[in-house]
C-alpha cells in the first residue's frame, strides 16, 4: 500500500504548492513534494531576498507529474530518521529491521521517507499550513503519522513536526530538519557545540567522537570554511546564527534539537545547518540509538521537535 494522507474532510492531497506571507517574510510550501518548502525569502525595501536557496521547479499540468527532486529543494523535514543509516537496516529489541535504499545515488538509505512522500494539506491559511502524512507502506519498516505545522508570524518563520509510531512494534525515532541555506562569499555561522563525529575519510558514516577541529570550532561567529565539512556535531545549545554582511542581514535559528548536521559543499552557492535529535547512524553507535538522540516509540506514543528562523536587518 502507499503512503497516503490524512487529516481533516477537506484535506487537498494533491496541492502542489502554496504562498506563506506577512510583513516581513513570504515561504512558498510544497505539500505535494515531501511537505517541503521552496523558497524563504525576506521583504525588505530593496525586494525580496533569498535565506534559503530558491527552488524554481514548475509543476507539470497532470496532478501526478513528477516533483522536483527533492535535494533541489530550500528545506525539507526528516522522519522517521534524519541522515544515513548504514548495513540497510539494524538490530533493535532482538529484531532485524530492513531499510530499503531510497536514493540511486546512495549507498545506504537517508533520511527516511517523509522527504520522498507527498503530504496532505489538513489546514492553510495565509500565515500556517498543517500538512499530514499516514506512512503505511508494507514495504517500509517504519509505520508512522506525521504532522508538519509550518507557521509565519511578522518576522519569524516557525516549523513543528511530530511524529506518532502507528506500527505493531516500539522502534526508535528520530526528527529533524534540512534546511538549504544560502551562502555568499562572506556568509558568518555562529553554533556552539561541544564535540564532533568523525569519519574515516572515505564514507560520511561516523567513527569517533572528537574534539571540533579550531577551523570547524563556530563558538564565537565565523566565516564557512572553504573545504567541505560533512559532519554531525554534538552537544549543540539549540541556538545558531547565519550572518550574511552582503545582504546585511541575519538569520537567529532555535531548536529542541542537540545536534547538527552542517555540510558545507565546495564551490557552492549554498551550505545546509540541519537541526536534528540525534546522531548519523545512532542505531549502530555503541550503546545504540537512545545512547545517541534517537527516540524509542512503543505503538501510539509520539513525539515532536520544534524550529524557529528569525530574520533581522543587520545593524
Amino acid at each position: 500500500m502507499r503512503p497516503r494522507c490524512i487529516g481533516s474532510a477537506h484535506a487537498e492531497p494533491r496541492a502542489a504548492r502554496m504562498i506563506l506571507a506577512s510583513a516581513s517574510l513570504r515561504a512558498r510550501i510544497a505539500p505535494a513534494w515531501g511537505g517541503g518548502v521552496l523558497r524563504l525569502d525576506a521583504l525588505t525595501p530593496q525586494g525580496a531576498v533569498p535565506l534559503l536557496r530558491a527552488c524554481e521547479f514548475e509543476p507539470g499540468p497532470a496532478p501526478s507529474a513528477p516533483g522536483p527532486d527533492p535535494n533541489t529543494l530550500a528545506c525539507y523535514p526528516l522522519v522517521p530518521w534524519s541522515n544515513r543509516i548504514s548495513a540497510d537496516g539494524f538490530e533493535f529489541d532482538g529484531r532485524r529491521i530492513e531499510l530499503p535504499r531510497n536514493r540511486d545515488d546512495e549507498p545506504w538509505p537517508i533520511h527516511g521517507s517523509g522527504w520522498q512522500r507527498p503530504w496532505c494539506v489538513a489546514h492553510a491559511d495565509a500565515g500556517e499550513a498543517i500538512l499530514v502524512l499516514d506512512e503505511d507502506d508494507a514495504s517500509q519498516a517504519y509505520r508512522y503519522r506525521a504532522e508538519l505545522h509550518y507557521r509565519l508570524r511578522e518576522d519569524r518563520f516557525e516549523a513543528r513536526l511530530s511524529v506518532v509510531n502507528t506500527g505493531p512494534a516500539a522502534m526508535p525515532f528520530g526528527l529533524g530538519l534540512h534546511p538549504f541555506f544560502v551562502r555568499d562569499a562572506d556568509t558568518r555561522l555562529h553554533a556552539p557545540a561541544r564535540q564532533v563525529w568523525l569519519n574515516d575519510g572515505h564514507t560520511p558514516l561516523p567513527t569517533q567522537l572528537a574534539a571540533i577541529p579550531e577551523p570547524w570550532r563556530f563558538v564565537e561567529e565565523r566565516a564557512l570554511p572553504r573545504d567541505c565539512i560533512d559532519h554531525a556535531f554534538v552537544g549543540w545549545s539549540g541556538q545558531a546564527s547565519v550572518h550574511w554582511p552582503r545582504r546585511r542581514l541575519r538569520l537567529d535559528l532555535a531548536a529542541d534539537a542537540g545536534n547538527f548536521v552542517l555540510f558545507t559543499p565546495q564551490d557552492a552557492n549554498f551550505f545546509c545547518f540541519e537541526p536534528v535529535d540525534h546522531a548519523i547512524d545512532a542505531v549502530h553507535l555503541p550503546n545504540g540509538a537512545a545512547a545517541h538522540g534517537m527516540t524509542v516509540l512503543a505503538p501510539g506514543e509520539g513525539m515532536q521537535r520544534r524550529y524557529r528562523f528569525t530574520v533581522r536587518a543587520d545593524g
